[in-house]
């Protein structure tokens, strides 16, 4: 039987959230590290959007959302009991997330994208504070538990957990003042876990040539 594939880009938090629970399931696949600045033509061919995580399926089926990929691997093995809610509020944490936070983390991030007037390097403090009034949310849920939803990780916990990293490491020093405590503590908590430190080794650039 040929072995699943995962075209994959380290720093991205899409692909961190589909390596966590591809992790997780236990199942197997050859990994390949891609460059998003030259991506092999083998994963345009199965995916022409160009985006990461590529999961190619033993059967040849292609899932390139990242939720998809998230929920096919639990959907086969799911340990941790990460699909245990599947309520309503787990869409909204998600779905705010992937929309509204998203929106403003990229406009605080890479602030000379959106604004001629930004400099290379600069950061939005406007969107900044917008992505702050969205987190609000989450601060509010972690005052009263350990994870989002209760006292044990789940789907909602895992899918967002990683833009949430990219959005503390943007202005770390205005992070370490710890504007939002109790996600600083969510946060660290998944960061110097076992299973992230294991999905963020590093690979080595795949060709196929090798």
């Amino acid at each position: 039987m040929p072995q699943a594939i995962l075209y994959s880009f380290r720093r991205c938090p899409y692909a961190m959230r589909a390596r966590m629970a591809l992790n997780v399931s236990g199942l197997d696949y050859e990994h390949r590290e891609v460059t998003l600045r030259d991506k092999p033509q083998t994963m345009l061919e199965a995916s022409p959007k160009g985006t990461v995580p590529v999961f190619i399926k033993t059967d040849g089926e292609v899932i390139d959302e990242s939720l998809a990929v998230m929920k096919f691997a639990l959907t086969q093995n799911d340990p941790e009991n990460w699909m245990c809610d599947k309520s309503e509020k787990t869409e909204q944490f998600i779905s705010q997330m992937d929309n509204k936070f998203k929106f403003h983390l990229d406009r605080y991030k890479y602030a000379s994208r959106y604004n001629d007037d930004a400099k290379r390097g600069d950061v939005d403090l406007v969107h900044r504070a917008k992505a702050v009034e969205i987190l609000q949310v989450w601060e509010d849920a972690l005052s009263h538990n350990t994870y989002l939803l209760g006292d044990t990780p789940s789907l909602a916990d895992i899918a967002t957990f990683p833009f949430i990293r990219q959005f503390a490491a943007t202005d770390r020093e205005w992070w370490d003042c710890r504007p939002l405590p109790h996600i600083a503590d969510w946060l660290d908590s998944f960061l110097s876990s076992d299973r992230f430190k294991t999905i963020m080794k590093k690979h080595p650039l795949w060709s196929p040539d090798k």
